[in-house]
Order: C-alpha cells, then sequence, then structure tokens
C-alpha cells in the first residue's frame, strides 16, 4: 500500500482552491508594474484592493500583503506588523541592495517577487508564503499548548506541596484530593490547584496581619 502524501503536499490543492476568496492588499505605487502585479492577482482569481503609500491598518480581512519595496516607503511605520496575526508579506523588489534587504527583513517577508513582475512564479511565491505563513501559526498554537500545560503542571506541583505541607499527607495522596475535588465540581485539576494557591496566600496573608496586630 503506498504512503500517504505529507501533511503540506495534500494541503497544496486546498490553498489553489482558496486563492479564489482570499483577501490580497497591494501596497505598490500606480504605475505600469503595479498595473501587471494586480492584473497577474485577478487572473489567479483573488480579491485584490491597492493602495499607495502603505496604510497604518489593514483591512480585517486581509489574508495576504503584496508590499513594494521603495525608498519613499521604507521609513514609514507599519503598527499592523506588531500586532497578531499578521498576514504573510510578499516583498516586490526591483533592485538589492543592503538598505532594500533590510527593509525586506523588516517586512518579515515570507516570499519575495522581484519586479517588473512576471506571471511566472507569482503563483508559487503566493501559495508558499500562505502555506509557510499557515506552519508557523500551527506551531505557534502548539508552543502556546505547550505553555499552558507547563503552567497547569507548575501550579498542581505547588498546590501538591501545599496539601502535603498543611496536611501532613503524602504527594500521591495530595493529587487524588486535587483531582477528586476537579471531578466533583467538574473543573480541570489546574483550576483547583488554582483555587489552592489563592487560598494558602489569603490565609498567608490574614496571619501575617494577626501577628502585626498583636
Amino acid at each position: 500500500m503506498p504512503a500517504a502524501p505529507p501533511r503540506s503536499v495534500r494541503a497544496t490543492p486546498a490553498l489553489l482552491r482558496d486563492l479564489r476568496q482570499l483577501q490580497v492588499v497591494v501596497f505598490h505605487p500606480d504605475d505600469s508594474d503595479g498595473h501587471e502585479l494586480i492584473g497577474q492577482l485577478h487572473r489567479i482569481g483573488c480579491q485584490v484592493r491597492a493602495f499607495w503609500p502603505p496604510l497604518d491598518k489593514l483591512p480585517d480581512d486581509t489574508g495576504l500583503v503584496f508590499f513594494a519595496v521603495r525608498p519613499d516607503a521604507l521609513a514609514v511605520e507599519l503598527p499592523w506588523l506588531k500586532r497578531e496575526p499578521v498576514p504573510p508579506v510578499i516583498a516586490v523588489v526591483n533592485y538589492e541592495n543592503p538598505i532594500i534587504i533590510e527593509a525586506v527583513l523588516r517586512l518579515n517577508a515570507q516570499g519575495i517577487v522581484a519586479s517588473p513582475v512576471k506571471s511566472f512564479g507569482l503563483l508559487s511565491a503566493t501559495v508558499v508564503a500562505l502555506s509557510q505563513s499557515e506552519r508557523l501559526r500551527e506551531r505557534d498554537r502548539y508552543v502556546a499548548k505547550l505553555e499552558q500545560r507547563l503552567q497547569g503542571l507548575r501550579k498542581l506541583g505547588k498546590a501538591k506541596s501545599i496539601l502535603m505541607l498543611t496536611r501532613s499527607i503524602g504527594e500521591e495522596e495530595a493529587y487524588r484530593l486535587i483531582r477528586e475535588q476537579a471531578m466533583a465540581k467538574r473543573v480541570t485539576t489546574e483550576e483547583i490547584s488554582d483555587a489552592i494557591i489563592k487560598a494558602n496566600e489569603i490565609l498567608a496573608f490574614e496571619g501575617k496581619q494577626g501577628t502585626g496586630n498583636g
């Protein structure tokens, strides 16, 4: 039985189908090269909106940005680059030098299209940028889940330590109590652990207050 194709390969046809619903923002001067870029994107099937100079805020449904890296736009602040989620960016460059390359890196571009724009390579650049962006989002979601799980384990460990100290019980017994409370209240062990930690902090604070008043 032949092996199944990699997930990224299986996802490519879906990306191609979705291009007709893709909202593309083009930041490009109103010149012949900009018209060619917009025309090629329309032929691919994308929904295109063009602006120049670049906007401070992207339209909410933006799925991809083509950005012409021009000297008059290099010093422009782009607040949308600092807000999550940022759609993938494809830089359109007409020559190479250290300043242009630095600008491309500042855009965190996930693709480059050479100017003057030609039909060859534009579709590939679009699909690759979208695919790489989705992979990065999946990685970020995975990392966020790991961080959340690690935080939960830390809370659980602290709550067990509190129970072990205050009730003079072992670790297994402390975990059993937390788990039983979680099942009885239909919440997670992390929520029970958080409640134990907060209750312990309140009691510790009240104990200090009482000592001070005495």
